[in-house]
Parts: C-alpha cells; structure tokens; sequence
C-alpha cells in the first residue's frame, strides 16, 4: 500500500527573481532554443523541463528552488514558448530534446546538474538521465508520465478521466464527429496538423481546454482562460504534444522508461505525485516506485496534477532543498 505523504505546513515558492542570463541556442538548421539562468552564477546547477510537451516555461518555474544555492537553467523545448519556430514538429523527437539538453550542458559549461521535471518533463527526465546517467547529480520528478498507450487512452480517448470531468471531456469530445471517435487523438492530429489555420486554432482550443479543466484537483478558471485567451501557447501545446502522442513518444516499445529504470537506480531522486491526478494518473508514478525502490517516494493525498498545489509544491521544495548542497 502507497504511505501517503506526511505534510506539516504547507510552504511557499522562493521569492520571484530576475534571470541574469538568456539567449537563443541554435540546435539544427530548424530550430533555435530559448534558455535562461538565474539564481547564483556559482552555484548547483539544475536544469527546468517543463510538461506538455509544448508548454514552455514560465519565470514562476524559477521559484522552485534556493535561489542562493542553485544555478537555475530553464529552456523552452523545439517549437515551445520562446524557441522558434513555434509549433514546429520539423526534427521534434524525444531523442532530439535528449540530445538538446545535452547540447545546452554543454554550451553552458557544467559538468553534472541536478534534473527538474513533472508530467511531460518527468518523460523527459527519465528518457535523458537513462541516455546520460554520468551527467545527473538527483532527479526530482512529479506527475509521472511514461507514455504508454494505456496513460493515452485513460485521458484523451475516453477511457478513464471522462468519467471524473464529464462536462468538459463534452467539450473536448464534441468537436469530433462521431464516426471518428474511435481514434481521438488521430482524428485530433489531422484538424491540428491541417492547412486551415482558422481549423488548426479551433482544435487547439479544445484540446488544450481539456487538459487545463483538468490539472487541478478543483478547476483553475485562470488555466482556463489560457487555453481559450492565448491562440499561439494553444497551438504550441496542443500540436507538439498530438505530434509526441501518434508516434508513441518515439519510443521503442511502450514500456521503454520503466524497462530502462536499472541505468538510473544509483542516481539519487524523489518522486511527487498527486494521488488525484486525472491528466497522469498515479498509477505509472506507482509502477516507477515497485521498479526504483531506492528513490524517494511521496503520495501527496490532497492533490491533482498541478506542480503548484500545496501538498506537491511542499513536496518539491523539500526535494530541491535535499540536493542543493550535492
């Protein structure tokens, strides 16, 4: 049985900050990353990855760690936020972001860092760390999501989370026609990769307004209006992640991250998960804690998928403070 985590006072985010750094890192002849730094120039690396894929990072995303103790590195995935261009699926693989943030160790001059990442970004985390073990000093991951068919199904193809937000999974569901709702996520795909932009908007719209209704324990009406308010952040969300999402996440079989777990198992890491999380439900953090028993594990009992719920933000601030000193 999961011991579900023991959470005295809720804590706060680090102070906002200002980056002290930032720039634009061609990667291929397609796509030019945005990446920042803040925080302490000399201090433990750690890199931010952030969800979707295709939702970008935010200057929020600074505050989850000691901003005297870490050099904080965010960048914004191919096609994401402020890389350009945007929604570009071009050369947009897992594999290529693995080897980006490579690129971007590199670029920047650091030996080892510590890897940050929920939902989308704890994909990423897990896919990277397994290529790149020698380089990550702790893993801190929330929301997990390894991409499997089953997690798909479960929130996009009616298979699970509709039951629990039948209200907005109509308004999600609505704008297929019937007879192509046995492959939602294909029959997305084709309105978000069309040569009609006013069709390409529309699907964005609604794809992204499912998944915002949903990655609270109560509904963000602020999310919400993000997804209907901001055309541009829609597309780049809803069209990267359709793409990731009809190629398997490019993996090699669906099982791929936890059946590479063994390459990671001495790195020392934590793993958040809100119990109620509809969009990455916990089974798969479940099924990632039988297989790595060695990293910390905690069931935040009072809430969904977002990062900055109190029991899960709580959570990852005590994680990031755990290994600002490695």
């Amino acid at each position: 049985m999961a011991q579900q985590a023991q959470i005295g006072e809720y804590r706060d985010l680090y102070p906002e900050i200002e980056a002290f750094d930032t720039g634009f890192l061609k990667v291929s002849d397609v796509h030019s990353l945005y990446y920042e730094q803040s925080g302490n120039k000399d201090g433990n690396p750690v890199v931010f990855l952030h969800g979707g894929p295709g939702g970008g990072t935010s200057p929020r995303d600074r505050r989850f760690f000691d901003p005297k103790a870490y050099r904080i590195i965010l960048f914004d995935q191919r096609g994401s936020g402020k890389s350009t261009p945007a929604a570009e699926l071009k050369d947009n693989t897992t594999w290529h972001l693995v080897e980006d943030i490579e690129r971007l160790r590199e670029h920047l001059k650091i030996e080892k860092w510590v890897v940050f990442g929920g939902s989308w970004g704890s994909t990423l985390s897990l896919a990277y760390s397994q290529t790149y073990p020698a380089r990550v000093k702790a893993l801190v991951l929330r929301g997990i999501f390894t991409l499997r068919r089953k997690e798909l199904e479960w929130f996009y193809e009616g298979k699970g989370a509709n039951f629990m937000f039948p209200d907005h999974f109509d308004e999600y569901i609505s704008h297929i026609p019937e007879v192509e709702r046995g492959a939602v996520i294909d029959a997305y795909y084709r309105r978000l990769t069309s040569e009609d932009e006013s069709v390409r908007t529309e699907a964005a719209r609604r794809w992204s307004t499912w998944e915002m209704a949903t990655s609270h324990l109560y509904v963000n009406e602020e999310k919400l209006q993000k997804a209907g308010t901001e055309p541009t952040w829609s597309l780049q969300f809803a069209r990267i992640e359709c793409h990731y999402f009809v190629n398997g996440g490019f993996f090699e079989s669906g099982s791929h991250l936890l059946d590479n777990v063994d390459k990671i198992r001495s790195i020392p890491a934590t793993i958040v998960q809100g119990r109620y999380d509809m969009v990455c439900p916990a089974t798969s953090a479940w099924e990632l804690h039988k297989r790595w028993p060695e990293a910390d594990f905690f069931m935040i009992p009072d809430s969904g998928h977002n990062s900055n719920e109190p029991g899960t933000r709580t959570k990852l601030l005590d994680a990031t403070d755990k290994y600002k000193s490695l």
